[in-house]
């Protein structure tokens, strides 16, 4: 999936992922002003910057939790859950194939909406070399993991 079609999806409110129904496809597009391929074509740019704007990428960011899961499920199920971060933090997030190695690795088997909301906080807020980690904030266990992981690996 490319991050342009999440965005997209985000804006058409697609309940599942891979289809849109009719009535996301004619409200979202009404929503954008698109009443043809063409006009869809020229908002691409718009979409794409939305992954800049911190706020509507958050909405972007959370909305994926509930998007890409299976619904019968409350977790986010860990393929599922790394190819989306991927998407969405792989290209700006220092510290991901270090994170991505540490879930490769870990005993979860998926990630639950906190620790899914939680990732893009940490993302956004501890430094690469993890100097501003707080052990007695209020993360969720897999992020104290990650960080207690990472320093692991950086003494060996």
């Amino acid at each position: 999936m490319q991050v342009l079609m999440l965005v997209l999806a985000w804006h058409l409110e697609a309940a599942n992922m891979g289809f849109f129904t009719r009535d996301e496809w004619l409200r979202g597009m009404t929503v954008l002003q698109c009443d043809c391929t063409e006009r869809l074509q020229s908002k691409l740019d718009y979409l794409r910057s939305e992954l800049n704007d911190a706020a509507a990428f958050k909405n972007i960011y959370r909305y994926a939790f509930d998007f890409s899961r299976d619904k019968n499920q409350r977790v986010l199920d860990m393929d599922t859950a790394k190819s989306m971060l991927d998407l969405l933090l792989g290209r700006t997030w220092p510290l991901f194939p270090v994170f991505h190695r540490f879930l490769e690795q870990s005993k979860y088997k998926g990630l639950n909406k906190d620790q899914w909301y939680n990732v893009l906080e940490f993302s956004r807020t501890i430094n690469p070399d993890l100097s501003n980690y707080d052990e007695d904030g209020a993360w969720p266990v897999l992020l104290d993991e990650f960080v207690e992981w990472r320093k692991s690996c950086s003494a060996s």
